[in-house]
Parts: structure tokens; sequence; C-alpha cells
């Protein structure tokens, strides 16, 4: 069975990532307040997002429910896991038999 990676999911991944991108650039350059109290929950709920997506897909391996819980770039290694096993099926799907 084919999985196609949900948008929601796709979207919230990329914004995991670049709410931690722009934390920790806060963090070790300026340090303003404001960027911080915004983007820790942003963070925060993109996180909750990526794993709620993750474990509501039906139908797909355990590993990709597992990578949806590391912090950070979590949601984009479940994604990488659901698009490796879409080509390694079609690329077994390919194979002529002789």
């Amino acid at each position: 069975m084919l999985h196609r990676s949900p948008r929601h999911l796709r979207i919230a991944a990329h914004a995991e990532l670049i709410s931690l991108i722009v934390m920790l650039a806060n963090v070790f350059t300026v340090h303003l307040k404001p960027i911080s109290s915004l983007m820790g929950p942003t963070h925060g709920c993109a996180y909750l997002w990526v794993v709620i997506a993750a474990y509501r897909l039906k139908d797909v391996p355990a590993s990709v429910k597992v990578l949806a819980l590391v912090p950070g770039a979590g949601g984009l290694l479940a994604l990488r896991q659901l698009g490796s096993g879409d080509s390694a099926r079609a690329q077994a799907e390919e194979v002529i038999p002789s």
C-alpha cells in the first residue's frame, strides 16, 4: 500500500523545524524576549501537531510514529520514512522477474 504524506503533517513538520531554528538563532545572537515568547509556543504546538498527525495515520509502520516523537526534526524524519517506503516498494515493483 502506498502512503502519501498528508499535507498537514508536512506543514507541521516544517513549522516545527523552522521555529526551532529561529529560537536557537535568537538564543545564540540577540536573545530578544518577544521572539522567545512567540517561538516557544509556536514550536510546542507544531511539535504536538506532528505527533498527533503521525499517530492518526492508518496503516503506517510503527517506526513512523516513533520518529515523530523526536523533538525538532521528528516530523521530517517521519516524512522521510514514509517516502522511503514508497520508493522502495516502487522499485521492487519495477523489477522484472527472470
